[in-house]
């Protein structure tokens, strides 16, 4: 019973992903719509969960597994268009993000206090503008100087991580052209040694579509799958849903093929990148299927980015997981109805090797009991915010 087996237990890996932790709900005395994440209270108990009790007896890695912080969703900037990207205006925008969010510093910095906790984030795409050397400096400045060691902030261009052996970690991101970028390439100085991080087109598209349409329908990037969500507007809300249609096919065209052909790319390849860059919210299984069941060193592979929350054992044991967010979501598929929040967390729990990993009795990974998990909370009020 799972009750007798915490005593074996040596390691435990928890790992949260799209948080979205914007600038808070008010700006400057304005409603924020932009700001997706409401659950400090609930984020604060979980961190806090993770470094008491029985957990103090092993070693805890928390894993942030890429957009944390939103940092394209910070508006009531000084910042337009391009000085937007500047390192500027992402030292601002990260800045605003902490001061609405303090208390769930202060927590992963108590968090970091205890001997045997450690942190590694893994930037995504809505973070992406970490890559700047000053935000970087400027989070880790936030933690005690004999616990910055115990802080990683990954910059792999391929962003794979993996805490253990047969455990995998990719944000997701990287699987969606409209989202990929380069940590070598990504970051243009000017002539007044100033740098620019150069999104991809897909951060174009939130700010200037996506963060433009939350103002009306602040659901608007929370319907799952985008398809139904269409046809549903389309009948109960068609003028919105038309104006969306078409700003999403104007920047489209406007962004993708001036671009394009401004490089004088042969016909072939336009045709190819468009049909690439549309398959925006791919099915995440069928894309990584074969990546886990092929590769008898991987057991588990864990990313985010969709936001859908998933679990698949395959026939061969191994273990496909999207840890989904700790935003709002909306869901029209029959088999995954549901709205509203999921506070959903991946964990694997290492327990001691008794017995040799090439031995015949215990299988490779049998040490390894992996899990998503809802984060249910604690409450002392009888009541809690309506949005």
């Amino acid at each position: 019973m799972k009750f007798l087996q915490k005593n074996n237990i040596v390691k435990t890996i928890i790992v949260i992903s799209d948080l979205h932790l914007g600038a808070g709900i008010n700006v400057n005395n304005r409603r924020n719509f932009l700001e997706d994440f409401h659950y400090d209270k609930e984020l604060i108990e979980f961190i806090e969960y993770h470094s008491s009790g029985h957990y103090l007896d092993r070693e805890v890695e928390l894993i942030i597994n890429g957009d944390f912080f939103d940092l394209l969703a910070v508006p009531f900037v000084k910042y337009f268009d391009d000085e937007f990207w500047s390192e500027h205006a992402s030292l601002d925008k990260l800045k605003m993000i902490l001061d609405a969010h303090m208390g769930v510093i202060e927590a992963l910095k108590d968090f970091l206090s205890y001997p045997n906790n450690h942190i590694v984030y893994i930037i995504g795409n809505h973070d992406a503008e970490l890559v700047f050397e000053s935000l970087r400096d400027y989070l880790l400045e936030l933690f005690a100087e004999k616990d910055r060691d115990k802080f990683r902030i990954l910059l792999n261009d391929d962003t794979v991580y993996i805490p253990e052996e047969g455990i995998v970690l990719k944000h997701g991101h990287e699987y969606e052209l409209a989202h990929q970028y380069s940590i070598k390439t990504c970051i243009a100085t000017d002539i007044n040694h100033n740098k620019y991080f150069i999104p991809p087109w897909g951060s174009y598209y939130v700010t200037r579509v996506i963060n433009k349409f939350k103002e009306g329908r602040d659901y608007i990037n929370a319907v799952r799958p985008i398809n139904k969500f269409i046809i549903n507007g389309i009948i109960y809300d068609p003028l919105y849903t038309v104006r969306f249609i078409f700003a999403n096919f104007y920047y489209f065209m406007m962004v993708r093929f001036v671009m394009i052909f401004k490089q004088n790319i042969k016909l072939g390849e336009v045709l190819n990148r468009v049909k690439n860059e549309i398959q925006l919210f791919q099915n995440y299984e069928s894309l990584t299927e074969e990546f886990v069941t092929s590769d008898e060193n991987i057991k588990a592979l864990i990313v985010g980015h969709t936001h859908d929350p998933i679990f698949r054992e395959y026939d061969d044991g191994s273990i496909f997981i999207n840890t989904g967010t700790w935003t709002k979501m909306y869901n029209l598929d029959f088999g995954k109805n549901f709205q509203g929040e999921k506070l959903t967390f991946a964990r694997v729990d290492v327990k001691e090797k008794t017995i040799p990993a090439d031995s015949e009795i215990v299988g490779r990974f049998d040490h390894l009991e992996i899990s998503l998990n809802e984060w249910r909370g604690r409450s002392d009020l009888p009541f809690k915010e309506f949005r």
